[in-house]
């Protein structure tokens, strides 16, 4: 397992109540399971975009020790 660091910004700073925090994934969707896991990032989880070392990432992305992954809530737009 990789140890990451996870920013959050907007709603999803708000919902994990931490901008930032180290956790263990060795892929996108693994640690998509790992937020799913708590219960106020249960739904983030199922929306949220993510960004491995600033590149759109999808839940196969492999994660490597020491990526930065932002989590993206959806914006509304208009």
């Amino acid at each position: 397992m990789a140890v990451v660091t996870v920013r959050y910004w907007a709603g999803a700073k708000r919902a994990a109540g931490v901008d930032h925090e180290m956790l263990a994934a060795d892929t996108v969707g693994r640690l998509r399971a790992v937020l799913a896991e708590r219960p106020a990032l249960l739904q983030l989880s199922v929306v949220a975009s993510f960004l491995v070392d600033g590149q759109r990432a999808h839940d196969t992305t492999a994660l490597g020790d020491g990526a930065e992954v932002d989590v993206l809530p959806p914006f509304a737009g208009g």
